[in-house]
């Protein structure tokens, strides 16, 4: 049974300090967020509902900007409780929280991830770098012929940009501007591979905003082909064209090498070893957000937590890990968990 009230909205009008009390009519724990995020937090609430305890939460993939704002709505029953996210919350959407009475959110860090390049073991592994990538898949790149001014991406195939790729078309099936992988593709890899150019890492001081629209925005001729936020339907794809790379998460690679290989990135291959002791250079934190207000309210919310983040579930021989999560060190996997427990609040 649930306890009668959970907070739904401002209601200063009412004279009751900004807060509604309405009757609550949910009785799991209700999660959206990050693509890549999800295949954990899905291993996560099927254990927590085989202990019969309580029902298992409800996960869906909004990708982490989708999910974050639906997070980010309110506070009530009609709002998520929990978001997935594949890279941490921007200041933008704190205070898009606050201004919508979500004002005490606690962030949890799982575990860290990499971002591949992956295609289909049919054809060669790629050997690329950062610089590669972004000529291949930015929307203007640098004139080869006039220093410090932009063209529109004129490379049709690899091979145009770096003579050891072969003569293949770029064709690059990636995430959508709401994936976190999307942002963190594009600060860990798109960034780097303008920086090369030095007159465009110099705009990272002078001139930030120019900087990011050189760096971040992606070609649409083709070269990049938005795939949604179905990692597995960029694995089929991948299998069934093999000249076509794609981009995701380093589990969903774990999940299909009997279909798939990672591309070298900067002479470092995407492997568990590599990402876990940072050699790897594209690898990001992930993360689950929790709404305060709901804890105590939504059955189970707070025990869904406290298994999330158990030794048993994210630990060095957890069970996440043999899904593909690379885990925390044991120092920050004990300071997480005392943050968890304590419900600690957000600080950016």
């Amino acid at each position: 049974m649930l306890k009668p009230s959970l907070v739904l909205a401002a209601a200063a009008s009412l004279g009751l300090g900004g807060l509604a009390i309405a009757q609550s009519s949910r009785d799991y724990i209700s999660i959206v967020g990050s693509s890549t995020v999800y295949p954990f937090t899905t291993a996560v609430a099927e254990s927590f509902g085989k202990s019969g305890r309580y029902k298992t939460p409800k996960v869906e993939s909004t990708g982490t900007g989708g999910g974050i704002k639906l997070f980010c709505n309110g506070v009530g029953v009609q709002h998520p409780d929990v978001a997935n996210a594949s890279r941490r919350i921007k200041a933008s959407e704190v205070q898009a929280c606050a201004k919508n009475g979500v004002k005490e959110v606690t962030e949890i860090k799982v575990g860290y991830d990499g971002i591949v390049v992956a295609n289909a073991r049919s054809a060669q592994i790629f050997k690329l770098s950062r610089k590669d990538l972004y000529l291949a898949l930015a929307k203007q790149v640098p004139d080869p012929a006039n220093s410090g001014k932009l063209i529109n991406n004129p490379y049709k195939t690899w091979r145009e940009i770096n003579k050891i790729l072969p003569a293949d078309k770029i064709e690059v099936l990636g995430p959508p501007p709401t994936s976190g992988t999307r942002d963190a593709f594009l600060e860990l890899v798109m960034e780097p591979g303008c920086e090369s150019y030095d007159w465009i890492a110099g705009l990272a001081k002078s001139d930030k905003n120019r900087f990011k629209s050189i760096c971040h925005t992606i070609r649409e001729d083709g070269g990049y082909i938005e795939a949604g936020e179905n990692d597995n339907l960029i694995v089929q794809k991948l299998d069934a064209s093999p000249k076509t790379l794609g981009i995701f998460g380093y589990s969903f690679l774990e999940e299909n090498l009997n279909k798939l290989h990672g591309s070298l990135i900067d002479g470092k291959q995407p492997t568990f070893e590599n990402i876990a002791s940072g050699d790897y250079p594209v690898s990001r934190a992930l993360f689950i957000y929790v709404k305060k207000a709901h804890v105590g309210v939504i059955p189970g919310l707070k025990e869904f937590v406290a298994e999330y983040t158990s030794e048993r579930a994210f630990g060095q021989e957890g069970y996440l890990v043999d899904k593909g999560l690379i885990p925390l060190g044991s120092a920050e996997a004990k300071q997480v968990r005392a943050n968890a427990t304590g419900m600690a609040n957000l600080k950016l």
